[in-house]
């Protein structure tokens, strides 16, 4: 039986533009919790609690929000591992056409993949923003106030509320981001999704796209996926182990 990275390998043999589509899962070797695993983000507390609704108009969702996130830098401080590594050895190749992320942690770019690759779907929590002034400055900064005390940082240029420049529920993909994912579609010849269930539409859409157009999916995923059913090949490991060894077969 031909072992599943070897199979990968072939299915994206020859291609040239491979769309990545990452999710959660490729950053937990670096110690970021995902949302629906095993002591996932949403097994701890209710999703629907976090609408960009009740964050404007709730103290004490904000407060939950900031000491959930940024009681401590753990996010912030977070590094690469070797399957971000993986993704950028493969764009140094010449095969990546881009990396669609789902992710907000930026670990993509701290790996060295340009961020101009790199489409984040759901925004980057490394910057804050005030829904009033609309004033910008690093998270780690704010994160710093969440750790002295400050439960519900507010803007030191207005008083407004702040917010991680991210996308909350309730509120659309930046249609930015949405356009350059079309253009990556456009070009794509096959699509590697890394680390994620692809259940989250309209996320998921995005590699769906170059999938119904014929072209190979492979999945590296530790768990089950919504499109295995889909996929040329799936490859059931971690991303930290299973993508440089498929990145180096391609090679």
């Amino acid at each position: 039986m031909l072992d599943p990275i070897d199979a990968a390998a072939r299915a994206l043999a020859g291609r040239t533009n491979v769309l990545v589509f990452t999710g959660a899962g490729i950053s937990t070797e670096s110690g970021i919790p995902d949302f629906r695993g095993p002591g996932g983000l949403w097994t701890m507390i209710d999703p629907d609690q976090f609408t960009i609704d009740r964050y404007v108009a709730s103290r004490a969702t904000r407060v939950a929000w900031w000491q959930l996130r940024f009681g401590d830098t753990q996010v912030l401080d977070a590094r690469p591992n070797d399957g971000h590594r993986a993704v950028t050895a493969l764009w140094r190749s010449g095969r990546l056409a881009g990396c669609v992320t789902q992710n907000i942690d930026g670990l993509h770019q701290k790996a060295g993949t340009p961020p101009e690759v790199v489409v984040e779907l759901h925004g980057n929590v490394n910057e804050t923003v005030c829904l009033t002034c609309e004033m910008r400055q690093p998270t780690v900064d704010v994160a710093r106030r969440v750790a002295a005390g400050d439960q519900d940082p507010a803007c030191t240029s207005c008083g407004g509320i702040l917010k991680t420049a991210v996308v909350f529920f309730g509120e659309l993909l930046p249609k930015h981001e949405l356009e350059r994912a079309a253009n990556l579609v456009d070009v794509a010849d096959a699509v590697l999704a890394v680390g994620s269930t692809l259940s989250v539409f309209p996320a998921s859409s995005i590699p769906l796209e170059v999938v119904t157009r014929g072209h190979p999916l492979v999945i590296v995923n530790e768990g089950g996926t919504e499109f295995d059913d889909l996929a040329d090949v799936v490859v059931s490991a971690r991303a930290g182990t299973a993508l440089p060894r498929l990145v180096e077969a391609l090679a």
